[in-house]
């Protein structure tokens, strides 16, 4: 594979780099480089400037509102958005549901559910795990009993990310009970206003509400909401994850900790000397530089199979793992390079606006919890473990 740009590749380099420059505003990539949090209000406007420019859904096709970029510019853009600190756009409705809709969807689902995605109408949450069915996710025993023109849902979904803010929950629910586990399950689309939905926030180690427990009873949901046929949720399900791994292995944002990294270990100092030039610790940062590269090619071919009408497959679960590892080790270079200034946790300097003394370099408040928040990274979204699996069946017949 020809990992250099063409002169055309370059140009709409330029051109994103540009665009960053132009509309990113200053407020957003500072919280973004300093690690602070995000309000809702503040993923919502970058949501609108890129939607505006049309360079939101940029996997979408062109007929709904995608820009019709190649594979090489999409990467493109993910690491030039990643080197410039802009807001991860969320998730759940873009890179996720729109693509299970644009695949699975009917018409008329794709035409009122698609055009709210981009224009902000509809914010998205992800309804999959439940307790005793996180990894083994078609344990999940969320029932929806078809009555009428609507399925009754009973059940529990937990780790729901930013469900506080959702306007839907997009959910794998049980229709046939006598079924083997994957042939039994459906995917809906469920109002989160609907009577009978409570929502119960989880407080992470760092003081954020960042999940959610969501409770269902007795919630009513319209068949039309029904995504694809009863019973072949599981289908549209794998789908949908081998979106959120490659997503969750995040090598543009990864491209960008690292180059802060390096940065660090200029800086700080140990023995007298920069430590970068520590051998053991340099030692650890040509580790992570080669795997970072290597993990580039795996993306870039994740992309092309994406691109020439197939779903990544193992490569997806290939990546998911390496990323969430390489991701987990700079988090960790980060914090010890930081050394005693990471210690001291301030939750309040994770805030905007906050402006109370800072202990160490300014942007070390955050090397602490961005340590501790990544270390979900190699389970959500399929452990690493079963990643494992997944490669080992596809690839070895395992």
């Amino acid at each position: 594979m020809d990992l250099s740009f063409t002169p055309e590749e370059e140009s709409f380099r330029d051109e994103v780099r540009a665009f960053f420059r132009d509309k990113l505003p200053a407020r957003l990539s500072t919280l973004v480089r300093e690690g602070k949090r995000l309000r809702k209000s503040d993923m919502e406007e970058w949501h609108g400037i890129l939607n505006d420019r049309g360079w939101l859904a940029n996997h979408w096709p062109e007929e709904w509102g995608g820009p019709g970029w190649s594979v090489i510019q999409r990467f493109i853009f993910d690491n030039e958005s990643a080197l410039a600190h802009a807001p991860r756009v969320v998730p759940f409705g873009v890179n996720m549901l729109g693509a299970v809709l644009i695949k699975y969807g009917s018409e008329e689902q794709k035409k009122q559910w698609l055009p709210r995605i981009l224009d902000g109408s509809d914010w998205w949450c992800q309804g999959y795990s439940e307790p005793g069915a996180g990894s083994d996710l078609a344990g999940l025993k969320t029932t929806a009993v078809r009555k009428g023109d609507v399925y009754v849902v009973n059940g529990q979904k937990t780790w729901t990310t930013l469900g506080q803010h959702a306007d839907m929950i997009f959910c794998l629910v049980r229709t046939d009970a006598t079924a083997k586990k994957q042939e039994g399950i459906s995917f809906l689309l469920i109002d989160m206003k609907s009577p009978g939905i409570e929502v119960r926030p989880i407080t992470l180690i760092d003081g954020e509400q960042e999940v959610n427990e969501v409770f269902f009873t007795d919630v009513e949901v319209p068949v039309a909401n029904l995504v694809g046929e009863e019973n072949l949720g599981w289908t549209y399900a794998k789908y949908l994850l081998t979106y959120e791994r490659t997503n969750i292995a995040g090598v543009g944002f990864s491209i960008a900790s690292f180059e802060r990294l390096k940065e660090v270990a200029q800086t700080q100092k140990k023995g007298g000397r920069a430590l970068a030039d520590d051998p053991l610790f340099a030692a650890r940062m040509a580790r992570v530089e080669i795997d970072l590269a290597n993990m580039q090619t795996t993306n870039l071919r994740v992309l092309a199979a994406v691109a020439g009408g197939g779903a990544p497959g193992a490569e997806s679960s290939m990546l998911k793992i390496k990323g969430t590892e390489i991701r987990q080790e700079i988090t960790s270079l980060t914090r010890r390079a930081y050394g005693s200034y990471a210690a001291p946790y301030i939750p309040e300097a994770l805030e905007a606006g906050w402006n109370g003394e800072d202990v160490g370099p300014e942007d070390a408040a955050m090397a602490a919890p961005s340590y501790f928040n990544n270390r979900k990274l190699s389970i959500f979204g399929g452990s690493n473990e079963i990643q494992k699996n997944i490669i080992s069946k596809a690839i070895l017949g395992l």
